[in-house]
């Protein structure tokens, strides 16, 4: 039986795989392969060229299988496919294979040269990563002088991707646990390796650039594989490594900072206090305690404090979920019609938390704080514990305004239990989730006697007033890198590598030749 995700072999008239076969040592790297006949049958007697996106192969463990090249304004890209183990300790070539997706860009004319490669880490977890439509920002920086390596992280993307519908296989919440397991930053970097030993001639060791999460298994990277390491850039991705659970430490630490945030937006939008109150008071009045979302959820009181997952924590949030605001209300067009909140800002709360279409990061965002412990739903204990000033109804019988949660904490963006009740895509997911938060035995994703003695150049963006991945966490972290070199900064937010890529790419690259301020 097929593994699930497992590719399958799609040809069609004039459309062929393109495998290649050279004598630059760049494009030497490929493994041999029983398709190889049947490809090149296909490369010789087509009559057109590569098609990109269409190159997926049922193939042995350490297949790639390669697209031909395509273009976008001022860059040239192509796709990899390779079919890794699902789980890395089983030594059995017969046991389930995932698929894992790769884009590789270069800028315009280096197609063949021996460029040094970068691999991008996505933040998430869950999130695949960007499509680019056109050069700019980072990517045009790099592509000044390396080869980019776009990985989609296993489960999402084109990497066997985790949906609400492809889970429904499983028969069980204990088999889906069971799978879920192998999602995390560990397997990730068994990823990276698979990868870099098959696309990088002779295996040489890559730059290794992680954004948010994608930071946090850059350091698991340093810890188990820093062999495969030329250096690693980090931007707002430095994480908490102690041991057992670290959830606990990163919401308790991060209390405040959510409330500061409240109060800028707040002063930034005063008006924005009687709307979101009004909001609230209409939502806990309906029928059910809400109204029906599009998908078919429900949007609580409690549902629409959860705005402040990214309204609070980009350059661009603040704005972003004010102009949300503004279209909360359908307009009364008869006389004497009932108020009611518009399906504009119902469709645009879905989209602006994203399960619907990436629910893995919804049941493995705790897990990524664990080793050896559960997170047993730290997020909601912690918020139990300071309810007061988080109780929406509470806060507007006081008069005070209601405050936006999500934010608490090193990167993660706060999830509840009851969040798999009320969002329709994770309610087939819930004891899946409450299994995963009980979860005990997580194997180690740092390791601290190694990052101690580490040999490989690092540096890292700390943004001082980063609302995902908290500041005073960071600097507890960092002492336990050695040689880690330090921009730390308040130009920035977040988003800095999204809001001045080519900047921050570069002030990084300097920190490690000797050329930028630490400051």
């Amino acid at each position: 039986m097929r593994a699930i995700g497992a590719p399958l072999l799609l040809l069609a008239p004039h459309h062929y795989l393109h495998i290649f076969q050279s004598a630059s040592p760049y494009l030497r790297t490929l493994s041999p392969s029983p398709l190889r006949p049947l490809v090149n049958f296909l490369y010789l007697h087509s009559s057109t060229r590569p098609v990109a996106g269409i190159a997926l192969s049922m193939a042995a463990a350490g297949e790639r299988v390669t697209s031909g090249w395509f273009s976008v304004p001022d860059l040239r890209l192509r796709n990899h496919r390779f079919t890794v183990p699902l789980d890395y300790t089983l030594s059995d070539p017969a046991s389930q294979k995932i698929s894992v997706f790769v884009r590789e860009i270069v800028g315009v004319g280096k197609e063949e040269l021996d460029l040094p490669f970068l691999l991008y880490l996505q933040g998430g977890p869950g999130f695949e990563c960007m499509r680019p439509a056109e050069a700019g920002g980072w990517i045009s920086k790099a592509c000044e002088e390396y080869r980019v390596v776009l990985l989609d992280q296993r489960g999402t993307g084109l990497s066997t991707p985790l949906t609400t519908s492809s889970m429904s296989q499983f028969k069980s919440a204990e088999k889906l646990v069971d799978y879920l397991k192998h999602f995390r930053a560990d397997n990730i970097v068994r990823d990276a390796e698979f990868v870099r030993r098959r696309l990088v001639p002779d295996s040489r060791p890559w730059t290794v650039m992680g954004q948010s999460y994608g930071g946090f298994c850059a350091v698991t990277y340093l810890s188990f594989a820093p062999q495969g390491l030329r250096q690693v850039l980090l931007t707002g991705g430095v994480p908490p490594i102690g041991s057992g659970c670290t959830a606990d430490a990163v919401y308790s630490a991060c209390f405040d900072q959510i409330v500061k945030q409240n109060e800028k937006y707040y002063q930034r939008f005063p008006e924005d206090i009687n709307i979101v109150q009004e909001i609230v008071k209409y939502l806990a009045e309906s029928e059910g305690g809400g109204v029906p979302l599009p998908s078919g959820g429900i949007l609580t009181p409690r549902g629409l404090q959860l705005l402040g997952l990214s309204g609070l924590g980009s350059s661009t949030g603040f704005e972003r979920l004010h102009y949300m605001f503004e279209r909360v209300w359908d307009p009364i067009l008869v006389p004497g019609a009932p108020k009611r909140i518009s399906y504009v800002f119902l469709n645009a709360y879905e989209k602006w938390l994203d399960f619907d279409s990436n629910p893995l990061y919804a049941l493995m965002h705790e897990s990524i704080y664990c080793q050896g412990a559960s997170s047993s739903w730290s997020a909601h204990r912690i918020r139990t514990e300071n309810e007061s000033q988080f109780d929406a109804m509470k806060a507007i019988k006081e008069g005070r305004p209601v405050l936006f949660t999500g934010e608490y904490l090193v990167f993660l963006q706060m999830i509840f239990p009851w969040i798999f009740d009320e969002m329709h895509a994770l309610k087939p997911l819930k004891e899946a989730a409450h299994l995963l938060a009980e979860k005990q035995d997580w194997p180690p994703l740092y390791d601290v006697a190694t990052l101690k003695n580490n040999k490989v150049p690092v540096a890292a963006a700390v943004y001082y007033e980063d609302m995902y991945v908290n500041f005073k966490l960071v600097m507890e972290t960092t002492p336990q890198i050695g040689g880690i070199r330090l921009w730390i900064t308040n130009e920035y937010m977040h988003s800095g590598l999204r809001d001045g890529g080519s900047h921050v790419m570069d002030h990084l690259l300097g920190l490690l030749k000797g050329k930028k301020p630490l400051f």
